[in-house]
C-alpha cells in the first residue's frame, strides 16, 4: 500500500491514512473505498482519481508483458505500449512526478488526458499530461497527415511542425522509423560504434559570382546557375530524397557568394517553407539582408572565413577583410544568430590559429580549420610538412581542451584524442569522412561533387534525381572511402581527408591520408 499510492499518502493526513487502511480488504479496493470516504475524512476531492492512476502505474509496471517498440519501417508510428486515460482533474500527473523536488500545484477540476507509455529507449515507465503539441503530433500520425498539410490547416510553418514531432519523438510517443543512411558495418572494424545518421547535408554552391578574389580558391570556373524553376524543382527533389531516406534535411546555401544569386531570398524561403534547416557559408552582408533572411527564419547558422591574423588574413583574402568580418561577427552575436568562423590551413598560417582564436574569443561560437586543398588557386599555396602539422595537432587539441569555441573538425585530431584516452569527436561531418554519405556538394550548373574540396563528381541533378546521384557507383566509392583505414578502431570517425590525399597526388580510394602519423589503430 505504501509504495502504490505514496502520492495519495502524501496528499492526507497520517489519522486518514491509517483509517482508510484498518478499511480496506484489498489493495485493488483502496481507490473505491477512498471515492466513498474522501468526504467523511475532509479529504481533497481528487485523491480518488489520483488513487486509480497510482494503481494503474503499478498495473502497467508490475506487467510482464512488454509490447514491441521497435522502429515502424516506413513512417512515424504511434508507441504500442501508449494507453490513454480520461480523467476528471487535470495536473494528477504532476503529482506522481514531482519526488519532492518541488511541491508540484493541486489538481483543478477539469477533463484531462493523461497518457501512459514505455520509453523505446530503456523501457522505463511515463506518465505525463500531453501538450497540445503532443496530442497534434499523435492525430496526425493517426491520420497520416503530413506537415505541410498540418501546417496549412493551422496557419504554421512546415519547420514548426517538423520541430513538434521531433519533440514528441524524442518523448518517445511516437516512433520514427530507421534512418537509411547508415555506414555498412561490415567495413569497419567490430569495436566501432556506428550511429545512423539523423540529418543529410546539401551543400550548395548557388553561384561562381563572388566579391573576393582569394588565393586558394578552388574555382574560378565559370558555371551558369540553374534559373528560379529547377532550383525549385531541386529543393522538391531533395524533399523526397529525405522523405524516403527518413532523414531530417540540411540545405547550406554558398557559392561563390550566395547573397549574389539573383534569387537567392526566394530560395531560401522555399527551403523553410519545405522544412529544411537552412544554414549559410558566405561573407559578411549587410544587416538588411541579414534581417530579411531572419524573418524568413532564422539561419542554423552562418559561417565566415578568416584565414589568420590581420595582415595574412587581408593578403589572402583582400584588403579590410578581417576587420570587416569582426564586425559582422558582432552584428551576428547582437542578432542571435550562431556564428561559425572557418580557417584554411597553410604552411603560411599554421602559427597563426591559436592566436586567431584567442581573437575571436567572445566574437565567435565556433572556430575550426579545415587543410588547404592543392586545387584551383590553392595550387600556388603550400602545406605545411606533416612534423609541423602532428605538432599542431597536440597544440590545437590541448588549446580545445579549455576552450569549448575550438571544433574538433579535422578528422586527424581523432588519432591524437585516441592515443590521449580521450573522447573522439564526430570529426568532419559528425560520421568522420562524409564524402557523399551524409553530405553532398551541388554546383551552379547541378554538378554533384561527394567533396567540393576536390574535383570529384558523383553525377548531375539536371538530368538526375538526388537519390539516383546518391545510389550511383561513383558515390558509393567515395563514401567506402579509404580502404587502408578500413581496419582502423576509428575510421568512423576518421578516414583521414581525401581531399588532401589527392592533393599528393594519391589514390585517395588506396592511400590513406598523408599526414596520418599511424600505421593502425588497433580495435584492442
Amino acid at each position: 500500500m505504501n509504495r502504490v499510492f505514496k502520492a495519495s499518502k502524501a496528499h492526507m493526513g497520517h489519522e486518514a491514512w491509517e483509517t482508510l487502511l484498518a478499511l480496506t480488504p484489498s489493495i485493488p479496493d483502496f481507490p473505491d473505498l477512498l471515492e466513498h470516504q474522501t468526504e467523511a475524512l475532509g479529504l481533497p476531492a481528487y485523491l480518488p482519481e489520483l488513487a486509480r492512476l497510482e494503481w494503474t502505474v503499478h498495473e502497467a509496471k508490475a506487467s510482464a508483458r512488454r509490447s514491441r517498440t521497435a522502429q515502424p519501417e516506413s513512417r512515424i508510428a504511434v508507441n504500442p505500449t501508449l494507453s490513454m486515460l480520461r480523467c476528471s482533474w487535470k495536473g494528477l500527473p504532476a503529482l506522481l512526478n514531482s519526488k519532492g523536488r518541488r511541491p508540484a500545484p493541486n489538481p483543478e477540476k477539469g477533463e484531462e488526458l493523461v497518457l501512459l507509455f514505455r520509453h523505446p529507449s530503456g523501457g522505463k515507465l511515463r506518465v505525463l499530461s500531453p501538450l497540445a503539441e503532443d496530442l497534434l503530433v499523435l492525430k496526425m500520425t493517426v491520420e497520416k497527415i503530413t506537415p505541410a498539410e498540418a501546417a496549412a490547416e493551422g496557419g504554421a510553418s512546415v519547420h514548426a511542425i517538423q520541430e513538434a514531432i521531433e519533440r514528441v519523438i524524442g518523448k518517445g510517443l511516437v516512433l520514427a522509423p530507421a534512418s537509411k543512411i547508415r555506414r555498412d558495418r561490415s567495413a569497419f572494424s567490430a569495436g566501432a560504434q556506428i550511429d545512423d545518421v539523423s540529418a543529410f547535408t546539401l551543400q550548395w554552391h548557388m553561384t561562381q559570382a563572388c566579391d573576393l578574389h582569394c588565393r586558394h580558391c578552388y574555382d574560378r570556373g565559370d558555371r551558369e546557375p540553374m534559373d528560379l524553376p529547377r532550383a525549385l524543382s531541386l529543393l522538391d527533389d531533395f524533399g523526397r530524397f529525405c522523405e524516403d531516406r527518413h532523414v531530417k534535411g540540411q540545405i547550406s546555401f554558398t557559392g561563390g557568394n550566395p547573397f549574389l544569386h539573383p534569387h537567392f531570398p526566394a530560395l531560401y524561403r522555399a527551403a523553410a517553407d519545405r522544412g529544411f534547416n537552412a544554414a549559410i557559408l558566405g561573407n559578411p552582408t549587410s544587416v538588411e539582408r541579414l534581417e530579411e533572411l531572419i524573418a524568413i527564419r532564422r539561419p542554423e547558422f552562418f559561417q565566415v572565413s578568416l584565414e589568420g591574423l590581420p595582415d595574412h588574413n587581408d593578403w589572402v583574402r583582400g584588403p579590410g577583410h578581417f576587420s570587416r568580418t569582426m564586425r559582422f561577427l558582432d552584428l551576428l552575436r547582437e542578432l542571435g544568430v550562431y556564428s561559425m568562423v572557418m580557417l584554411t590551413l597553410t604552411k603560411h598560417n599554421i602559427a597563426q590559429v591559436l592566436p586567431l582564436a584567442d581573437r575571436l574569443a567572445n566574437k565567435a561560437d565556433l572556430f575550426t580549420f579545415n587543410r588547404l586543398s592543392l586545387m584551383g588557386e590553392g595550387a600556388n599555396l603550400e602545406l605545411p610538412t606533416k612534423e609541423e602539422y602532428i605538432k599542431f595537432l597536440h597544440q590545437y587539441n590541448d588549446a580545445a581542451s579549455h576552450n569549448p569555441m575550438l571544433g574538433l573538425k579535422d578528422n586527424l585530431l581523432n588519432t591524437v584524442r585516441f592515443k590521449e584516452g580521450l573522447d573522439l569527436s564526430g570529426g568532419c561531418s559528425g560520421y568522420g569522412c562524409g564524402a557523399a554519405f551524409n553530405f553532398m556538394a551541388v554546383l551552379p550548373d547541378g554538378e554533384v561533387h561527394a567533396c567540393r574540396k576536390f574535383h570529384s563528381p558523383i553525377g548531375n541533378l539536371v538530368r538526375d534525381s538526388i537519390s539516383a546521384v546518391y545510389d550511383s557507383e561513383a558515390a558509393q566509392r567515395y563514401r567506402a572511402g579509404c580502404s587502408a583505414c578500413g581496419l582502423c578502431a576509428i575510421r568512423h570517425v576518421c578516414g583521414g581527408c581525401l581531399a588532401t590525399a589527392r592533393s599528393f597526388g594519391l589514390d585517395p580510394f588506396k592511400d590513406k591520408d598523408p599526414y596520418c602519423f599511424i600505421d593502425l589503430i588497433s580495435p584492442d
